[in-house]
Formats: structure tokens, C-alpha cells, sequence
């Protein structure tokens, strides 16, 4: 018998994976072509041809250009939450989070550093797009669900759940991130590693003397701690 008869043939691509390989390859293409060109000067042409796909790929997966970046900067915002849920979860086992987080803003800072500013530069663009700003919003949303899971979390690390809305605190930590990100690009020598992990210290912190003070900090409700408790407990494929 001869040996290729026992040789099993490769297994076709299920159209699922053909299409998920095609979306990989465009936001791929997208994020270099964008980087090298900014949003603005990029085409759809030019993502298209990078990934090897005519621009009838873009089209039929993401359905425009703008689509296709706000598809990029959610799956960015779902990485960075997931290495942050991580972090949270060795400090928890004991370890101290600042360290990592540090790491975590100079990794997103230096490694990447063209990412900061095409973020500006489309959220200008959104802003003067206000339907476009909606969509950001809503495609943003179970990221930013995920970020207020872990803020439970870290209310909770901290001696201080239900303290503050963790909807809230999840907002101002999204901010510190952002904002520290685009300083560190200006002047990194002002934006050390550990700048990132003091100023979460400093927050929660401040609602713990807060909450020592007078109470649960403004906004705060047993119906705000009920819905911090749900977004903790919702199923992540949910989230």
C-alpha cells in the first residue's frame, strides 16, 4: 500500500473560520495602514490590498472604513481589560497590582505608540459625526461592562465595595488609562511606570476615606451596590 494512501487530507476551512481569518487579516492591515497614514489618510483600498483582499472584503465584513476601526479600537479595549482582569486576579491572590498595571500603560505606550494617537485622531473624527458616535458608544459597551465587573473587583480588594458606583469608578479608571497613555507619549520621563498603579492607589484611596467619613460616596445606592453585584455575577459571555 502506498504511504500517501494512509495520509488523512487536510480538513477545508468551515466558512465560519474562513471568515473569521478574513476579519483578522483586515483589522490587521487596518492597524498598520492606519498607523503608517493616520485614519484620515488611509483608504479602504490600501487596508484592502495590505491584507490582500479587494476592497469588497472591507465592505461585506465591516460594511465602511469606519466601521472597521471602531472594530479595532473595541477589540483593543477588550485586550486591555482582559491583561487588567488578570492583574487583578494575581493581586487577589496576594501579589500588589501597581507593578503590573505600571507595565500594563508602558507596554500599551511603548510598544505601540502609534495607537494613542489614531484613538485622537477618530475620536475627533467621531465627534463631529455624531452617528458615528453612537455606534462608538454602543460597540464600546461590553468592554466598558467588563471594566465595571472588575471595578466590583477591585472595590471589593480594596475593603470598599459598594462605597462608590462601580459604573463610576470604572469611568474614572477608563480616564486615568487614556489620559496617562497620551501624556506618556508627550513626555515620557513625566509618566513613569508606576504612575499608572499610584494613581488607582490614590482613587481608591480617596473612597475609602470618603466612605469612612460620611457614608457611601455621592451616587451611591443600595440599588447602584445591586447592579455592581449583577455586573460581578453576569456570565462573561454575556458581558
Amino acid at each position: 500500500m502506498s504511504p500517501d494512501a494512509d495520509r488523512t487530507p487536510p480538513r477545508r476551512p468551515t466558512r465560519a473560520e474562513t471568515k473569521a481569518r478574513t476579519r483578522r487579516l483586515l483589522l490587521d492591515a487596518a492597524a498598520r495602514t492606519c498607523a503608517r497614514k493616520g485614519f484620515a489618510g488611509a483608504s479602504v483600498e490600501e487596508i484592502a490590498e495590505a491584507a490582500g483582499f479587494s476592497i469588497g472584503a472591507v465592505y461585506s465584513n465591516f460594511g465602511s472604513k469606519d466601521r472597521l476601526f471602531v472594530e479595532l479600537l473595541k477589540e483593543r479595549a477588550s485586550e486591555q481589560v482582559s491583561r487588567a482582569t488578570k492583574i487583578m486576579a494575581d493581586a487577589q491572590a496576594g501579589d500588589d497590582p501597581g507593578p503590573a498595571l505600571g507595565r500594563l500603560l508602558a507596554n500599551a505606550a511603548d510598544k505601540d505608540p502609534d495607537f494613542a494617537p489614531l484613538q485622537a485622531e477618530f475620536w475627533l473624527y467621531a465627534v463631529r459625526h455624531p452617528p458615528l458616535m453612537e455606534t462608538l458608544a454602543e460597540e464600546l459597551r461590553g468592554p466598558r461592562t467588563a471594566l465595571e465587573a472588575l471595578m466590583v473587583q477591585a472595590l471589593e480588594h480594596n475593603g470598599v465595595r459598594g462605597a462608590a458606583p462601580a459604573d463610576a469608578v470604572a469611568t474614572i479608571a477608563m480616564a486615568l488609562f487614556q489620559g496617562l497613555l497620551r501624556q506618556r507619549r508627550i513626555d515620557p520621563a513625566g509618566v513613569p511606570d508606576a504612575l499608572l498603579g499610584q494613581a488607582m492607589q490614590w482613587l481608591f484611596a480617596g473612597i475609602a476615606a470618603e466612605a469612612a467619613a460620611g457614608g457611601p460616596g455621592p451616587g451611591t445606592t443600595d440599588d447602584t451596590a445591586a447592579a455592581a453585584d449583577a455586573a460581578a455575577d453576569r456570565p462573561e459571555e454575556n458581558r
